[in-house]
């Protein structure tokens, strides 16, 4: 990894010192193993809906002692799954927040509710009092919320030692995550930390008194991590679905008791619907940026049903940086924004000025995004430039994550630096909306800013763009620096590309029969392999088209996706190659 600079070593400095000390502080007080007056908590008050999806058919698999999770099975063999080392953390996170307990109530037979009983029964026998991985703050966040959720299933028929018993260990468990949720990684994580202590509050008699420094600590990490325009500080369109997964249902435990929620907390829930249309192409999926994932449609639906304004998404998201334009069937949403602060960067990409397309309900350039499973095998290739729709300058990414394996386990990779300047104009016309933006990610490096115009034609029918490479401090490029470039466009696996026989175009055939040609004008055009991550079924191959250049010979590259017209078709619109003054 490049040395850091004295500013970047100082953020990490002061990043890890307080990582440091809440870790100690809150370990401390918390422990379960330190017996303080816990007061009595005897019954739940009220037991929260579980908005996640639930399949039925899976509890049999549990029954059996099948625990597939994470891209991994694990077969116990009359072993308890607590005893078995996991075969990786991703799976080891899913067993122990207990999420699929959701699984055994939507099979809902005594079997079932026997089943839950045990299994929950063993993890308080083996886990219950300590585990290094079970008591993370987060994992454990996750459990309270499954237990409290699936209570009813749990606890139904149970007798009342297993009841006592039961509330015993959640006691237990809310007071150590009170004292040490600041410890859970910044982002979603410490947020489902907030709102499992807020649930308890609302749900466990005993807890009433702990309400309203719970909702005072929830509602403030909500301004925090909630955008004025209603996107998330890490800019990953996948915690806005994880969050509101989370309020919606808080919102209606507040109800449940009689209680108004905080204000804060309907507002931020009022500015995230509309980011969720957003993000949508007409499929339903989301545009993949800075680690989202595959798309879960039945989520969504069930989200968006809360949405009463059901209002038309945003078209420009400046705090979140993002750009949305949308003509006709023709979708253009682009990244224009800075990375997230340094604490929520774990997971940012380096895709400044990357954009995703789609005509219709097809999705034609988008980036590789990240799969469901196996996440940390792929993370690191697929936050860099290479792995986005946009500009790649000397085989590097524009922003520089730390790699260090030392801090790895206590901060995870952060960005360390990136573009800290990305201007943006947009220009609605009558023949067409023009988007322009810059980022100087590379302009400490190789002393180069890289702009980038796009023109949606008002028919819908054509997409034009310009990328152009603007030295920082003199009108040419400085001789001993490297210049060399690569605009990338990956394509969605369901596109057909050929190459035309000028080697300056593509043939791009869409699953619906349309045909769509993509021109580099005065530029060759190379077809190569890529990968598209983020499919519903894992990893799928695909291509990408790429245009190589030296900024020094070849400072503009134009290039345009035009429809073309069937024979005897309906034209959607004019051919001609529009201008695209970018100064």
């Amino acid at each position: 990894m490049a040395r850091l600079s004295l500013a970047e070593r100082v953020r990490l400095s002061v990043l890890l010192a307080r990582r440091s000390v809440r870790n100690t502080a809150g370990r401390v007080r918390g422990h379960p193993l330190i017996r303080w007056n816990t007061g009595k908590t005897d019954r739940l008050v009220i037991a929260p809906q579980d908005l996640r999806t639930a399949d039925g058919t899976r509890a049999s698999e549990i029954y059996a002692g099948r625990f597939a999770f994470a891209g991994k099975v694990v077969i116990c063999d009359g072993r308890s799954p607590f005893e078995i080392t996991p075969p990786s953390e991703e799976w080891a996170a899913a067993v122990l927040g207990f999420g699929w307990l959701r699984h055994l109530r939507a099979a809902e037979s005594s079997i079932t509710r026997a089943n839950a009983r045990a299994l929950v029964d063993e993890w308080i026998t083996l886990q219950g009092s300590f585990h290094p991985i079970a008591w993370q703050p987060d994992i454990m966040a996750r459990r309270i919320i499954a237990w409290l959720s699936q209570a009813p299933l749990v606890l139904h028929d149970a007798d009342e030692p297993f009841y006592r018993r039961f509330m015993r260990s959640l006691q237990r468990q809310v007071r150590y995550l009170r004292h040490t949720a600041p410890d859970a990684r910044e982002g979603v994580p410490r947020m489902h930390s907030l709102v499992a202590l807020t649930y308890a509050a609302l749900c466990m008699a005993g807890q009433a008194r702990h309400l309203k420094t719970a909702v005072k600590n929830l509602v403030a990490e909500v301004e925090r991590q909630i955008l004025p325009d209603g996107g998330h500080v890490s800019r990953n369109p996948g915690a806005l679905i994880e969050v509101l997964l989370d309020l919606l249902p808080l919102r209606q435990a507040f109800a449940a008791c009689n209680m108004s929620p905080p204000p804060q907390l309907n507002n931020a829930i009022d500015r995230m619907m509309p980011m969720l249309r957003f993000f949508r192409h007409a499929d339903g999926n989301f545009a993949q940026f800075n680690g989202m994932g595959p798309t879960q449609p039945e989520l969504i639906s069930t989200i968006l049903a809360y949405d009463d304004a059901r209002g038309a998404p945003l078209a420009n998201a400046p705090h979140s940086g993002y750009q949305r334009v949308e003509v006709k069937d023709l979708l253009v949403v682009m990244d224009t924004g800075v990375p997230p602060p340094l604490g929520m960067s774990q997971e940012a990409h380096a895709g400044c000025l990357a954009f995703e397309l789609s005509s219709g309900p097809q999705r034609i350039v988008v980036n590789c995004g990240l799969p469901g499973t196996s996440r940390e095998t792929w993370r690191q290739v697929a936050r860099a430039t290479a792995a986005h729709s946009t500009v790649v300058f000397n085989d590097s990414s524009s922003c520089r994550f730390l790699e260090t394996s030392s801090f790895k386990s206590l901060i995870g990779t952060p960005i360390v630096s990136g573009p800290e300047q990305v201007p943006v104009a947009r220009e609605e016309r009558a023949d067409a909306t023009l988007l322009r933006a810059s980022h100087d990610g590379y302009g400490d490096r190789y002393s180069v800013v890289h702009q980038r115009a796009l023109r949606l034609a008002a028919e819908g029918n054509r997409l034009d763009g310009e990328d152009l490479f603007v030295p920082v401090d003199s009108d040419l490029l400085p001789q001993d620096v490297p210049d060399e470039f690569a605009v990338r466009f990956h394509l969605h696996p369901t596109i057909k590309a050929n190459k035309l026989t000028d080697g300056r175009g593509v043939m791009l055939m869409l699953p619906n029969r349309e045909v769509w040609t993509f021109n580099a004008h005065e530029d060759r055009v190379e077809l190569e392999e890529s990968v598209f991550l983020s499919g519903p079924d894992g990893p799928r191959r695909t291509v990408q088209m790429v245009i190589y250049g030296r900024a020094r010979k070849v400072p503009r590259v134009h290039w345009s996706f035009s429809y073309v017209t069937p024979a005897g078709g309906k034209a959607r619109g004019r051919d001609e190659t529009p201008e695209l003054p970018l100064t």
